[in-house]
């Protein structure tokens, strides 16, 4: 069990930023990093630049961005600053990038998917119709389509993580999920807020998960099917 940033994430070279990472030492400094480097280098410098490219006039831009060549971005999307986006990247029609997301190059965003406050190492992708809020993805995770990632619990109380009898603090009362390193979130999966998962760790689809789950592990909820007989009829359009 762990809250340090290496047990969850093998790869810093992945990260898009150099020296971003120095002298972090848990995935929530990771989140709170980001707001104060965007704040600083984006915003205080009032940057606003896209290298590139728009497949339609149909994409609004709100506030302050940084968006890395190679980079593809559909019709309909949303980026609302302050937002770096890297290299390669492809952000699918009608997806929304909120503030202070940070996205690695060669990631993907799916259709319809919303971020906000995420960061993302490089290679990560997250599939259509997901929301993934005050998260740090790991180099090459997965996230698949309808994956929720709650970010807020009900009480609106501060978010801690449970580890070895102790609870610890995550920084406030927003914080979603950690995803280590090429670990994947099957569809219509739900995280419920301050779950850490460690690197190469599958989540099978229709999981519910919270609290720590370690490395290398899959994990699945056993369901039973259920067959009846089912009358013959042709229903009415």
């Amino acid at each position: 069990m762990s809250t340090e940033i290496d047990y969850y994430f093998c790869k810093p070279e992945r990260f898009p930023i150099s020296d971003f990472l120095e002298g972090l030492k848990t995935p929530s400094d990771i989140l709170a990093r980001a707001k104060t480097y965007l704040a600083e280098t984006l915003v205080a410098q009032n940057v606003q630049e896209n290298f590139g490219t728009l497949k339609s006039e149909d994409v609004h831009f709100y506030g302050n961005y940084h968006i890395g060549a190679g980079t593809v971005i559909y019709n309909g999307v949303t980026i609302i600053g302050p937002v770096y986006i890297g290299e390669n990247v492809e952000i699918m029609p009608g997806a929304i990038i909120r503030p202070y997301s940070i996205i690695g190059d060669g990631c993907a965003i799916g259709h319809g998917t919303e971020l906000k406050h995420a960061v993302l190492y490089g290679g990560a992708k997250v599939a259509s119709l997901a929301f993934v809020g005050d998260s740090v993805l790991g180099a090459s995770a997965r996230i698949g389509s309808g994956v929720i990632t709650a970010n807020r619990k009900f009480n609106q109380s501060d978010v801690t993580l449970k580890l070895g009898g102790e609870k610890h603090a995550l920084g406030g009362d927003y914080f979603g999920l950690v995803l280590g390193d090429a670990s994947r979130l099957g569809a219509n999966s739900v995280t419920q807020p301050g779950t850490h998962i460690g690197h190469h760790t599958w989540v099978f689809p229709m999981t519910n998960v919270r609290g720590f789950i370690p490395s290398e592990k899959r994990v699945m909820t056993k369901t039973e099917l259920v067959f009846e007989d089912n009358e013959v009829l042709e229903l009415k359009p």
